[in-house]
């Protein structure tokens, strides 16, 4: 029997619609079970801190936990490693940072290419890097702080949050840009590297801004300068 055109097309159409209907029923049914996000970084550090609050308020609205998971290393590549050899179902996210991309020239051999193998699904913050010292450096500005280190000679350290991460290259780059020489003090996250500037260990921390903003305000920590190209109104 010959059907008619336009039946042909509201059958077909029913057809396709009921050959998609089971995907889109998993779809809506998204999430069913908790979601493990996952941080390349230490518990307390700056990106740890904005996970844990964003995965609370994803949690309220998506009706499913957000399970934050600390995997520290590699200057987070055990961490982004994880997360791109996961199951591709949307129930293991990564934290990006800037140090999954500087990693890419930094290490020879990494078991994943990070912009082959990620797909982003949102941004969480957009921020500056802080020039922080401890408050027994006397120097107020950045300008006092070149010459407190050149007077100093392989007596200044610098924390970074790892080996990779943005806070060591901001100051790499900076070591660079003024030819002045400090050494560098890798940790395993920013609340590592930030319980020892504290208490005075090492001298200074280029840190994101959200992990030293209270203990600039506090007092325990001096802010010298951010590396942005205008000043932040934190």
């Amino acid at each position: 029997m010959k059907l008619p055109r336009r039946k042909f097309l509201h059958l077909a159409a029913g057809a396709v619609a009921l050959q998609f209907a089971p995907l889109v029923a998993r779809a809506q049914a998204y999430p069913s079970r908790p979601i493990h996000w996952i941080v390349s970084f230490s518990a307390g550090g700056p990106n740890d801190t904005v996970a844990r609050i964003v995965g609370q308020f994803l949690s309220e609205k998506l009706g499913q936990q957000i399970i934050v998971e600390n995997r520290v290393g590699a200057g987070g590549n055990i961490g982004m490693g994880a997360v791109l050899g996961s199951p591709p179902d949307g129930y293991t996210i990564g934290f990006v940072a800037p140090n999954n991309v500087i990693n890419a020239t930094l290490y020879e051999k990494v078991p994943f290419d990070f912009i082959r193998d990620s797909a982003p699904i949102g941004g969480t913050m957009l921020l500056t890097n802080v020039l922080v010292v401890h408050p027994s450096v006397p120097a107020k500005t950045v300008a006092e702080f070149i010459e407190y280190v050149k007077a100093n000679p392989g007596k200044v350290s610098f924390a970074s949050s790892g080996t990779g991460a943005s806070p060591h290259m901001s100051a790499e780059l900076f070591m660079v840009i003024t030819g002045i020489k400090m050494t560098h003090v890798p940790y395993r996250g920013g609340a590592p590297a930030m319980n020892d500037l504290l208490p005075g260990r090492v001298q200074l921390l280029f840190d994101n801004l959200p992990g030293s903003i209270e203990h600039i305000k506090a007092g325990t920590l001096r802010a010298l300068g951010v590396t942005a190209a205008k000043r932040s109104a934190s």
